[in-house]
């Protein structure tokens, strides 16, 4: 008995307290510690504080915007616990999984562009884009493309009593390029241009 204990489970112990200490301690720890020395920002979620201090959402996860004075996000699947719709629920993160020929998307897209188009009388000719009426994977992306941004340029503009060249200066000011150049489309983050907006109507003569 003494044999088989120490030729294997003392080994059987000893490895599994070593990667323990290894895996579930030393290496997360230096990870966490190399994050917020070097990516203090994103290690700590991307998060957007108010000048009081105060956090107000984060690059990474879209929120719910109704006003007609701020730019529009993409449609939001996740839901609450009870499976009630709660757009940009992060606990839920989720899409609808519904194929492009299913009759419940094709439904809620077109009501979708009929919502949109009558909240946006005034928007550029052609069709409506794509993202604006319809959700992400993930339920939360919280940016949209620039001609989703533009489509919705003469609402905020006429709601905030801004010229659209002024609004969108901003839309391009705050626009992000493809990654490396070539991957992916050019977008614009929807919480940090509807800050952009607030400091301008604060402080017009900054816009």
């Amino acid at each position: 008995m003494k044999t088989f204990m120490k030729r294997y489970i003392r080994p059987a112990v000893v490895i599994t307290l070593l990667f323990a200490a290894l895996t579930g301690l030393l290496y997360p720890g230096l990870i966490t510690g190399i994050a917020q020395l070097i990516f203090p920002y994103q290690a700590n979620g991307s998060l957007i504080h108010a000048s009081n201090g105060q956090v107000i959402g984060s690059d990474l996860i879209g929120q719910y915007w109704t006003s007609p004075n701020y730019f529009h996000g993409r449609p939001s699947a996740t839901t609450d616990l009870n499976g009630n719709p709660e757009p940009y629920n992060a606990g839920f993160s989720s899409a609808s999984n519904l194929g492009p020929t299913n009759k419940v998307l094709i439904q809620s897209v077109a009501q979708r562009v009929a919502q949109l188009k009558k909240e946006n009388p005034n928007a550029p000719p052609g069709p409506v884009p794509v993202d604006l009426v319809t959700t992400s994977g993930s339920g939360l992306d919280p940016d949209i493309s620039i001609a989703g941004a533009m489509y919705q340029v003469p609402r905020v503009a006429a709601a905030r009593g801004l010229s659209q060249a002024v609004v969108t200066k901003l839309v391009t000011e705050h626009e992000t390029g493809r990654f490396l150049g070539i991957f992916g489309e050019p977008y614009v983050n929807v919480l940090d241009l509807n800050l952009a907006l607030d400091a301008c109507a604060a402080h017009p003569s900054s816009c």
